[in-house]
């Protein structure tokens, strides 16, 4: 009967999923070229409201204007080129 109870509790978590309590968290771990976060808002049901990725490339893309100032607009490719290349994933966002 232990077992049958325990697929009865699998089948039920799987297809309900985990109830989250309302609120926010931001959680960040070092990855290999920066720091990689992942923000989550919940409303308390089984799914997130909304979750926000931060690449670990996207602090040297904040930077970018300031490495760009005083250079023509054709330069800006040759900037980016001299960026570690978890930049390039970033573009995007």
């Amino acid at each position: 009967q232990t077992s049958m109870e325990s697929l009865i509790h699998h089948f039920k978590l799987y297809t309900e999923g985990y109830q989250v309590p309302p609120g926010a968290t931001y959680t960040a771990i070092e990855a290999p070229k920066g720091e990689f976060g992942v923000y989550l808002v919940s409303d308390g049901s089984s799914r997130p409201y909304r979750c926000k990725i931060k690449a670990p490339g996207f602090a040297h893309l904040a930077g970018l204007d300031r490495m760009s100032q005083g250079h023509m607009l054709a330069d800006v490719v040759a900037i980016i080129g001299t960026c570690p290349p978890p930049l390039l994933g970033s573009f995007p966002h």
